[in-house]
């Protein structure tokens, strides 16, 4: 699939949040916003989620097969389609058990990171100002 790098920005964070949202006690608590919460986080901090994560959603993100999206939408796969690009991407360097976990935590992982894609921009409708 191509993905602009906004979308995969977005969708990096998506999954960052989440994952820092089931690590972080007054969230899982209901005492604070999960949005609030990432920003009270310093720069290096949400650094360190998006890089931990980055290896293990991107490349799979760019696997995905290409599908038409109209605007307004986001693109939607099935867990089987998920499950074939993070079974390829995981390899069979760990044991059987390590990898079925691997593979299933990842694939909640990328329908996570693609739950936070911002709805298609239709390109023709972008405004370009004359001055560019």
């Amino acid at each position: 699939m191509r993905f602009t790098e906004h979308e995969l920005t977005a969708a990096l964070t998506g999954a960052a949040k989440t994952v820092f949202a089931a690590q972080d006690k007054d969230v899982r608590r209901g005492k604070r916003d999960v949005d609030e919460a990432w920003q009270a986080l310093t720069t290096i901090q949400r650094f360190r989620y998006l890089d931990a994560l980055g290896d293990q959603v991107l490349p799979v993100l760019v696997a995905l097969p290409d599908v038409e999206v109209e605007p307004g939408t986001r693109p939607t796969y099935t867990d089987d389609e998920v499950t074939r690009v993070v079974e390829e991407k995981v390899g069979d360097g760990v044991g059987r058990v390590r990898r079925a976990l691997v593979v299933k935590g990842r694939v909640a992982l990328v329908q996570t990171a693609l739950a936070a894609l911002p709805p298609r921009q239709d390109p023709d409708a972008l405004i370009v100002p004359d001055h560019l």
